[in-house]
């Protein structure tokens, strides 16, 4: 009760629910992309529970968070899942047909929302716990209402995608830019990135222009090929 009355407690949630608006964005992005293709209903099921089971995976990484950025190549092989992601749901065809297929594309968006966002996180956690500063209540508090904070802005991004269509192609470039820089921040580039800074961007560009470029020509590839099957 002394905890909740506390101002140092309100102001230090207030904290955490701005750090994940502001970085949460990206996170939204991956999870509008997954589930885009998916009827209606699944969508809605891919959102909630990709957010959700997203949320409590953070929970738990926000104690080993600051561990895993030090340890080296790891930040690399993080880098490395979010382009193959990108590429992925770039590519991807809404081929086949029935409950199974339904199915399976649903428990597909859930597992890519949580493998992107095991990668995409690690800044999340790190702010809301040095925030949060040891007080687990307050953290879980905050994490928990950023919930539907996530739910809204994938809800939107979809709409936004059904709209216009090149917002797809601009969210694969924001997951190959964020990849890009996951796997120049890793530990082990530390030297290399004091002595030229710029490669930071220049991975992060490159990243973006390989999701773009590479997704893309396999999207097409996969096309021309199901019209050959088809005649």
């Amino acid at each position: 009760m002394e905890l909740i009355e506390s101002s140092d407690f309100w102001i230090g949630l207030l904290k955490i629910i701005w750090i994940n608006i502001i970085l949460s964005g990206d996170n939204a992005v991956v999870i509008a992309l997954a589930a885009r293709s998916l009827p209606l209903v699944q969508q809605k099921q891919a959102i909630f529970w990709g957010s959700a089971a997203a949320v409590v995976l953070r929970i738990a990484l926000t104690v080993v968070a600051a561990k895993l950025l030090a340890m080296p190549y790891l930040q690399i092989i993080g880098g490395a899942l979010l382009l193959w992601i990108g590429l992925q749901l770039l590519s991807e065809q809404d081929d086949g047909e029935g409950e199974a297929r339904e199915h399976g594309s649903l428990m597909a968006a859930i597992r890519t929302i949580l493998i992107a966002d095991l990668v995409m996180s690690l800044d999340n956690v790190i702010a809301v716990a040095a925030v949060a500063k040891d007080n687990m209540t307050l953290m879980m508090l905050g994490l928990a209402i950023s919930i539907p904070l996530v739910i809204f802005g994938s809800t939107m991004m979809i709409r936004l995608m059904a709209r216009f269509p090149v917002i797809v192609l601009l969210g694969a470039a924001l997951i190959g830019w964020v990849g890009g820089e996951t796997i120049a921040g890793d530990n082990a580039l530390k030297d290399v990135l004091t002595a030229q800074p710029w490669l930071h961007y220049g991975a992060a560009a490159l990243g973006a222009s390989l999701v773009v470029g590479l997704g893309k020509l396999l999207h097409h590839r996969r096309a021309a090929h199901q019209e050959q099957a088809a005649s």
